[in-house]
């Protein structure tokens, strides 16, 4: 699929089942920020049940990112601007729910947990010309 496919990340939050799930999409941005997004974002994934904003530095410094850098970016807001518009495109998107994935900008309803179908349906839309992502 080499040039044809391109992987798009936005947040999606849903505060009503995960209350700190706003912080620590921006934590993984400022995590980000230092490189180290991808770290970030898995070990959250991995321990959804403890987000208050003294895990998210402590996560941080286990992943060797700045930890106060962090914590200065969760309490200025520097990312809750980001976050918040990758909410918003979703929604207009009709996201309702994570994961969901985008293929050339049509929603993928299918089977993301079956990889098979999921890469027939990522390699039949890669020969197509057109690569966008939802607003």
């Amino acid at each position: 699929m080499d040039d044809r496919v391109r992987f798009v990340f936005r947040h999606f939050p849903l505060s009503e089942a995960h209350p700190h799930a706003e912080h620590a999409a921006e934590a993984a941005e400022s995590a980000g920020s230092q490189g180290r997004f991808w770290e970030m974002h898995d070990t959250l994934f991995e321990n959804q049940d403890a987000l208050e904003d003294q895990d998210l530095e402590m996560y941080a410094a286990q992943i060797g990112v700045d930890a106060h850098q962090v914590a200065r970016d969760l309490s200025t807001g520097k990312y809750e601007k980001k976050v918040r518009s990758d909410f918003r495109g979703g929604i207009r998107s009709g996201v309702n729910g994570t994961p969901t994935f985008f293929i050339n900008a049509l929603r993928f309803d299918g089977n993301w947990a079956d990889p098979n179908e999921f890469i027939r349906a990522l390699t039949e839309m890669a020969d197509q010309t057109h690569i966008g992502a939802p607003d």
